[in-house]
């Protein structure tokens, strides 16, 4: 020792000063590792170990500084999985750190709050949660930093709550608003972290969930003391202001009960939690705040996180644990030590030739002090864990504590009864001094409770002496709590056991006193017998007095023997007698076993009956969540939609296109989810407990739907204005029905009757639209023509059938709803058109024959994609062909259900039947071009369009003499006009003649310059009309419709694409 007082001051310094930057090196290093291991991109929980050496260092550093220097250079704007890492270790230091380190991070608020806003405004399921996070975080803060006295980790007494409260009811109802925005925050980040497992079906087990629901240990602390703080808050608020006033926190308290106890419960349920935390138990139904004694019942939540014994793993990329503290490596004393030269030796040089005596007790020293140090933090270590133990064992405790103060709450409030009792019963004794027995019986009756209140100031300090004797025995409430559980069971199971004991027992007495009431008869019937003896004895006796000395023995038996019957009967009374007292104590007490076993019976079905009227309600509440989920849901939806139509009259969205491919899949994905919709409702409308499929298939269809009305009317900038229109009128149409049926499915009265039909039928609209705008002629192959052909020809028959059903439908509902002369001409209308669709479906066949014919006999050695391909425009003609007859009969039967309820006009249905012959004329051209003139099948085609344009003729003519015959015709009578008024109406006449024949020039203009855009979309120029492997025009070729005074409308293109302009639009 003498040798190291003689080393130099400036040395030791210098050593000193050494050792402590190493050491704060060492620690900041080891800080620096903890918090990159802790905070990474890596979807994994937090591992506690690294956060406990963070906390450890707040301790140690008294603050968050050296977190938070490191923190910050943390890329928090480019990964969501380490914001959300950040924000749960910041949580743990905020909790379990030094309380300075609250301070340290209400610095950095604003870095807190710019990553939230950021990763807020991103479509990111982790940004979402980093979001809600950071909200909590703030809110945390700002509360604690507000109330200093309440700690970060909310473990504070009532004592404590009461002092912060006030005595001020604004301050008090201000904290609880408070407390209720902080529990917001923390039921808002719970319920959205377990909603996103349900959602993406993450497994609690796995790193991926437990990522997500490591933090929800912080936030379950956090709720259970938050809980109690508002049960307190509230009853403090009800106990100095009016019930009315206080209606908006009681439902506020009611639904944050409601979302904290589901909350609690699903935590419980999952097997991440049942190894890491104790959750509470919360009761059936909140706290009632308008009746005071309730806070009686009310005991604080106590959240217990178990002890680990088990030593943690190390990983692989883990350093070997460390101590906080920075010590030098040890050196076992074994171990050969390796001379080390400090400063001073190496100016100097070594003492004694490089030996010195001091530098080896100096080194033995720094031996002793490393393994101090060692022992030191190995004690260290086991204080920590010792700390855990007993802080688990206090929450146990103070479990324990706050029952006994419930209780002991309830003595009070029991004691205070009985003095206002007593104060209620001395005021009447006042009053009725006169009632001299009404005054003894309250003066007893007051004494009664006196005796009763110091028996209760007894049972109270009885209560505060075996308080500490509850301490000492609450190690084993859990293990007597589960054999409690237990020993219900076993009481259930021996109450149905002596159920079924009484009933024996019962069956048993009932036989028992039938055989003593036998008994008693058989007693009484040889009582008489022996009675009847006696008589006889008797009157034998009186009738023999007479008789000699030698009856006298025989008298003196007889007597002996009626002494002995007499005894003997004595005795059978009082066996009889102790019989029937024994029965009617037997019987007494069966009575008071069946009353008894009647009572609980009573006890037993009135607690059935209310138990049935719980589930009632919670089923009934369960239809009303589950309808008013149904509601937000088409809320939701509704504004989806009403978004989409907003934005066709949107100026900034004409700017936008779509193609009409895109438009066609986006129309029957619609399609499909209105398929979904539908079965989704009819499930609902089976079970309306269950509408998780149908909010699905909601949620599904209103995104659909609005993609779909937001494409048709980008697809329409694109279209021809007519296609444009309509387009727009059906995407329009679309949003109308898609909202209507929405509105349905919001009321109740509604609901059954809600059909998704009409929206099926206005997207099957815009479907056939955005087929039409499609590039037919353009996007098919050489080598699919073949299969084009037979796919268009199958279409255009299915398309006739089509036609035909549907007029028979028309039909039917004709008769129904029309009668005299409207019937009748209904009736012609549709019978001609039935006799066209079967004329065109006749020719369809045949034409299809002789398309078999012509490809078998001029295809050679090759196949038939080969043949088709080889004639591609004949082949393409015959595909527009057969899409004209198709598309004709299909607007033949729109037109003529139009006439049939009056609202469209007989000149459609007249334009109707000569685009069909037409058309017909048409495909028999791309037919006869290749076909041999001397087939029997062209002679059968030709003869089936004969009988097409028979057809069409009659159609034309029963149409007219329908129209002639509706219409009402004003006899010309000129008789009584003047000279002068004649001249007048003649000018008037000639005047309206020149405006109809100006208009029907302007018409036939217009009707030409559409004819010629109709051929340039087309993509057939008018040269090339007449070209292309030797198919003639089809002006030339077609026969001349029913009327050939007139020219034919819509001529139809050559190539494969349907007739771009409707009839309806012709004639204005």
């Amino acid at each position: 020792m003498n040798s190291i007082r003689q080393v130099p001051s400036r040395v030791k310094t210098k050593r000193i000063e050494t050792n402590l930057g190493a050491e704060r090196e060492h620690f900041d290093k080891q800080q620096l590792s903890s918090i990159s291991k802790a905070i990474n991109s890596n979807e994994a929980p937090v591992k506690e170990k690294h956060a406990r050496r963070i906390i450890l260092g707040t301790h140690r550093e008294k603050g968050a500084f050296t977190f938070w220097s490191y923190a910050l250079g943390l890329p928090l704007s480019s990964n969501s999985i380490l914001s959300w890492k950040f924000c749960h270790v910041v949580h743990k230091v905020l909790r379990d750190g030094h309380h300075n380190s609250l301070q340290d991070c209400m610095r950095h608020h604003s870095n807190i709050v710019e990553t939230g806003q950021l990763w807020g405004n991103l479509h990111d399921r982790y940004g979402q949660l980093v979001a809600l996070y950071a909200k909590l975080l703030c809110t945390k803060m700002e509360f604690h930093v507000k109330h200093s006295e309440i700690r970060a980790n909310l473990e504070v007494t009532d004592e404590v709550l009461e002092r912060v409260a006030g005595t001020d009811i604004n301050n008090v109802f201000q904290l609880t608003v408070e407390v209720f925005d902080y529990l917001d925050t923390e039921l808002r980040l719970a319920e959205t972290v377990i909603r996103q497992l349900n959602t993406s079906i993450a497994i609690s087990t796995l790193t991926s969930g437990q990522c997500r629901l490591s933090p929800l240990i912080q936030v379950i602390q956090d709720c259970s003391h938050l809980y109690h703080f508002t049960v307190k808050l509230l009853f403090k608020l009800h106990a100095c202001l009016p019930a009315d006033t206080l209606q908006g926190h009681r439902d506020r308290f009611h639904d944050q009960f409601h979302s904290l106890k589901t909350f609690f419960n699903k935590a419980r349920d999952m097997m991440y939690f049942k190894r890491l935390i104790q959750i509470p138990k919360l009761p059936e139904s909140p706290p009632n705040f308008l009746h005071a004694a309730s806070l009686a019942k009310h005991a604080r939540p106590v959240v217990v996180i178990p002890d680990e014994d088990e030593p943690e793993q190390v990983d692989d990329d883990d350093d070997d644990p460390e101590p906080l503290i920075n010590v030098s490596d040890v050196t076992m004393p074994s171990m050969a030590v390796p001379q080390q030269f400090d400063i001073f030796d190496q100016t100097f040089g070594p003492a004694n030739g490089g030996f010195d005596d001091r530098d080896i007790q100096i080194e033995n020293l720094k031996r002793d002090l490393e393994l101090l140090r060692t022992d030191l933090e190995r004690v260290k270590g086991e204080a920590q864990r010792y700390i855990t133990q007993l802080k688990s064992q206090i929450n146990s405790l103070e479990a324990e504590l706050e029952e006994q103060r419930v209780q002991k709450q309830r003595a009070l409030v029991e004691n205070e009864q009985l003095r206002m009792e007593l104060e209620a019963t001395r005021r009447r004794n006042a009053e009725h001094e006169s009632v001299q027995a009404t005054f003894g019986e309250a003066e007893t009756r007051a004494q009664a409770t006196e005796q009763r209140y110091n028996k209760l100031k007894e049972k109270h300090t009885e209560l505060v002496s075996s308080h500490a004797e509850l301490l000492r025995k609450s190690a084993d409430t859990v293990k007597m709590l589960s054999a409690t559980q237990q020993t219900q069971e076993e009481v259930e199971r021996t109450k149905q056991q002596l159920a079924f004991e009484v009933d024996r027992i019962k069956q048993d007495a009932d036989m028992k006193l039938e055989e003593q009431k036998f008994e008693m008869e058989k007693l009484k019937r040889e009582f008489e017998e022996k009675k009847a003896e006696v008589e006889r004895v008797k009157g034998t006796l009186q009738s023999n007095e007479k008789v000699g000395e030698q009856q006298t023995r025989s008298m003196s038996a007889l007597q002996a023997e009626k002494e002995r019957l007499m005894h003997s009967v004595s005795e059978k009374e009082a066996a009889l007698s102790s019989l029937r007292h024994a029965a009617q104590l037997q019987q007494s007490s069966l009575q008071q076993e069946r009353e008894r076993s009647t009572r609980e019976l009573g006890e037993l079905q009135g607690r059935l009956q209310e138990k049935s009227c719980r589930e009632e309600q919670l089923q009934q509440k369960l239809l009303e969540e589950q309808f008013s989920l149904l509601q937000g849901t088409v809320s939701e939806a509704e504004s989806i939609i009403q978004d989409a139509v907003a934005k066709l009259d949107d100026p900034l969205h004409i700017r936008c296109t779509s193609s009409p491919d895109y438009l066609v899949s986006r129309a029957e994905a619609t399609l499909g989810s209105i398929d979904k919709v539908k079965k989704g409702h009819s499930d609902y409308l089976t079970n309306m407990g269950d509408v998780g499929g149908l909010l699905r298939a909601l949620t599904q269809f209103s995104h659909l739907a609005a993609d779909t009305i937001i494409n048709g009317s980008a697809t329409a900038h694109m279209a021809p204005t007519d296609h444009a229109d309509r387009l727009t009128e059906n995407c329009r149409g679309c949003a109308t029905q898609s909202l209507q049926f929405l509105k349905d499915l919001k009321s109740k009265a509604s609901l059954q009757r809600a059909d998704p039909a009409s929206i099926r039928i206005v997207v099957q609209k815009i479907l056939r639209l955005g087929e039409e705008l499609r590039p037919k002629g353009m996007d098919v192959r050489q080598d699919e023509l073949g299969d084009l052909v037979d796919k268009e020809m199958a279409a255009t028959s299915a398309a006739i059938e089509e036609a035909v059903r549907r007029i028979d439908e028309m039909m039917n509902q004709a008769r129904k709803d029309t009668s005299g002369v409207k019937l009748e001409v209904n009736e012609r209308i549709l019978y001609s058109c039935t006799d066209l669709m079967k004329a065109i479906h006749l020719l369809v066949l045949t034409s299809t024959d002789l398309q078999k014919e012509i490809v078998e006999g001029g295809r050679g050695a090759a196949t038939i994609k080969e043949f088709y391909a080889r004639n591609s425009r004949w082949t393409e003609g015959l595909i527009s062909a057969s899409k004209a007859v198709g598309w004709g009969a299909t607007q033949m039967v729109e037109s003529a259900d139009k006439v049939v309820l009056h609202t469209g006009k007989y000149e459609e249905l007249i334009v109707c039947s000569h685009e069909i012959a037409a058309s017909t004329a048409q495909l028999v051209a791309s037919s006869k071009v290749k076909a041999d003139r001397n087939s029997t099948k062209l002679t059968a085609l030709q003869q089936a369009s004969r009988r097409v344009n028979e057809m069409a003729a009659k159609v034309v003519a029963s149409t007219k003499t329908g129209q002639e015959n509706l219409e009402d015709k004003d006899t010309m009578d000129f008789s009584g006009m003047s000279l002068i008024k004649l001249k007048m109406e003649e000018m008037e006449s000639q005047v309206k003649v020149l405006e109809l024949e100006n208009q029907l020039g302007n018409e036939r203009l217009r009707l030409g310059e559409l004819r010629k855009k109709h051929y340039d979309i087309a993509g057939v120029p008018a040269a090339d009309l007449s070209e292309g492997n030797g198919l003639a025009p089809s002006s030339a070729s077609e026969p001349s419709s029913p009327k050939p005074s007139k020219p034919s409308i819509m001529r139809k293109p050559a190539l494969a694409q349907k007739p771009n302009l409707p009839p309806k639009n012709m004639f204005r």
